[in-house]
């Protein structure tokens, strides 16, 4: 089932093995899109859904979410990245959890990933052709403020793409999916608060546009949502989400609470995919 229809999928750290889950049920109902953008943990679990890999990312996040290399207060404090870097975008997708780069290759999709340019303040929207060749933007996309380096690539230096589109619907809108299947890793009732800004300008005060773009990042986030809940009203959106706050931190390393958010995924995909199909075939 293949058509202009997009994906979005929202990010939101070890959340986003809520993602995973619905990513799977996807695949064994081989449900295909037009065109996928995914944000920070949704641009990491789109790729094993892009390269057909069902269950790839539960079994490795089972395996090594507590594992030190994989995400650590340690990693942080030696490297200044708390995801291991050479770890997870490098000894995984090569050795552990080994990645197939010649199924996505052969996958005619169009992938995106959304970046935050952290001079201007502003999203990224990166084409992904060649996973091995173009990993670094993946890291970047899920590279979270505070806790990571900036990675500079191609003259750029880019931070997590959920710090200025959480919820891309309008970017793929404006490529020319009219009609998007959303998956956010929070239930209806959440809105975002506030941060805390006295820290932004502690942290980054050398990029003013990016510490604006953190002040306001609660308004974005929350203006985002609104636009994919407008567009499910009016028929141009679906969204897929949690029906109830997934009770895991961003940064969860229990892989038995790792196991239950990925089910919660499974499931609400399941109950929503016969309604699914039906709001995929309005189009044809």
């Amino acid at each position: 089932m293949q058509g202009k229809t997009g994906l979005v999928l929202e990010g939101g750290g070890v959340r986003g093995i809520y993602t995973a889950g619905v990513l799977d049920v996807f695949m064994e109902n081989g449900i295909t899109f037009g065109g996928v953008m995914g944000v920070s943990a949704g641009a990491i679990h789109a790729c094993s859904y892009l390269s057909g890999q069902k269950g790839r990312s539960i079994r490795y996040y089972r395996r090594y979410v507590g594992d030190p290399r994989f995400m650590s207060l340690c990693s942080w404090l030696k490297t200044g990245d708390i995801v291991g870097a050479e770890f997870c975008y490098h000894t995984l997708p090569d050795e552990l959890g080994v990645y197939d780069h010649d199924a996505f290759l052969a996958n005619p999709t169009p992938y995106w990933v959304v970046c935050t340019d952290v001079e201007s303040g502003s999203p990224a929207y990166i084409r992904i052709r060649d996973m091995r060749g173009q990993i670094e933007y993946l890291r970047a996309s899920a590279s979270l403020p505070y806790f990571s380096r900036m990675v500079a690539l191609d003259g750029k230096k880019y931070l997590d793409g959920g710090c200025t589109d959480s919820v891309p619907v309008e970017a793929m809108q404006r490529l020319g999916y009219a009609r998007n299947v959303v998956v956010l890793t929070r239930d209806a009732s959440y809105r975002k608060k506030p941060e805390m800004t006295a820290l932004a300008k502690l942290v980054y005060g050398k990029y003013p546009a990016f510490v604006r773009t953190l002040e306001k990042r609660h308004e974005m986030y929350n203006a985002q949502l609104e636009a994919a809940e407008r567009m499910a009203a009016e028929g141009s959106a679906f969204i897929i989400r949690p029906v109830e706050p997934l009770r895991i931190g961003r940064l969860e390393n229990d892989p038995e609470k790792v196991q239950r958010v990925y089910d919660r995924g499974c499931q609400d995909a399941r109950n929503a995919l016969e309604a699914m199909k039906e709001w995929m075939e309005q189009q044809r």
